[in-house]
């Protein structure tokens, strides 16, 4: 009987390496240095601020094959510090699509929230929009979902699917586990694009449990909810692109409480803020780019009774920026100009105006 077992035993350890053996796997390093200057920071339009920075970010990539043409992978990308800054693994089977366990970045949203062509940064690197939070709170240990691509009538469309057991933005090491929250539960998110020739759409929403009122404002809660959508095409050396952007953080103010004076907060602030984003971007020869973007987020505090002079009105923060970028191998030099209005939609706050230069190295 024994015998038998160990047979039995050995014939099963056998096919199961069989089917998951892999290939010699590889490691690989990569980063960037970035060198900046920046000013203009201060309040007002003097240009009064002043800094030099330095950013460093370094990235460890591995991974394999196995004998069944699944392939494995796994990234882990640190800050200046050298803390952790996003870790993800990814599976990628021959037909059925990958699945991505995640933490730090690398849910869905980063592929919806501000997709539209620019020659060097998103306009949240100056200053931090509600277009650029969407859905962030899926990014702390979450499993996401990506199909195959499918071909249907010469257009490729590519689905995505992503849920988190605590979406609150934390993020921990591998293996770790996420402070409790008493205030967020689960999140889910969901999104599709569609590319067809030069012309690429995308659809995304992301909702979140919002499990406890905050009972020391008076505030009403809800689930949150956030989505977006793009467009973009590309003909030639141009590309332009749109997008819209929705935040209902489910939190519900008392009437009048919401001034168009006052700093807004998302998802602490009562009200739904919508923005759009608007850019056309020119490759001027293999090395340059120079791009255009205009972008305007709106603060409605859904309140209709019109209770002061200061509150109850709608207040749209808006961003210009202009972009450009060079590059010569490795290295890169790239700058923008970012002016604001309404900072934070409050109609009291200085407009800023910021320019940004900074040299690249890649490696």
């Amino acid at each position: 009987m024994n015998n038998i077992k160990k047979i039995g035993l050995t014939a099963l350890a056998g096919s199961l390496v069989a089917l998951g053996s892999a290939n010699s796997g590889e490691m690989s390093v990569s980063g960037g240095i970035n060198a900046t200057l920046k000013f203009g920071a201060g309040t007002g339009n003097n240009n009064t601020g002043r800094s030099i920075g330095a950013d460093r970010d370094v990235s460890f990539t591995g991974g394999g094959e196995l004998d069944n043409g699944t392939t494995f992978s796994m990234t882990t990308t640190t800050n200046d510090d050298m803390g952790l800054s996003a870790s993800t693994t990814t599976i990628t089977t021959p037909s059925f699509g990958s699945f991505q366990l995640g933490s730090g970045t690398g849910s869905a949203a980063g592929a919806y929230d501000e997709e539209v062509p620019t020659a060097y940064e998103q306009v949240s690197d100056n200053k931090e929009t509600m277009a650029n939070q969407i859905g962030n709170f899926m990014d702390n240990n979450h499993v996401m979902y990506t199909s195959p691509t499918l071909e249907v009538l010469g257009a490729s469309i590519t689905a995505h699917l992503g849920y988190s057991p605590q979406a609150s933005d934390d993020k921990v090491g591998d293996g770790g586990t996420v402070s409790y929250s008493a205030t967020n539960g689960a999140g889910k998110e969901a999104g599709i694009t569609i590319a067809y020739e030069g012309l690429k759409l995308g659809f995304y929403g992301a909702e979140r449990e919002n499990t406890t009122p905050n009972a020391a404002t008076g505030q009403q809660i809800t689930d949150e909810f956030n989505g977006a959508w793009y467009a973009k095409y590309s003909f030639g050396p141009v590309s332009i692109g749109y997008s819209e952007t929705y935040m209902d953080g489910g939190v519900t103010q008392a009437l009048g409480s919401e001034k168009t004076t006052s700093a807004k907060a998302e998802r602490t602030a009562g009200g739904i803020f919508t923005g759009e984003q608007m850019s056309i971007a020119f490759n001027v020869n293999d090395n340059m780019s120079i791009s255009y973007t205009t972008s305007d987020e709106t603060y409605d505090t859904q309140d209709n009774a019109v209770t002061s002079v200061t509150t109850d009105d709608d207040v749209t923060e808006s961003i210009d920026a202009i972009q450009v970028a060079y590059s010569m191998g490795g290295m890169s030099i790239k700058a923008y100009n970012m002016e604001v209005t309404n900072p934070d939609q409050d109609d009291d706050a200085a407009d800023t105006s910021v320019t940004e230069i900074a040299l690249g190295f890649a490696f």
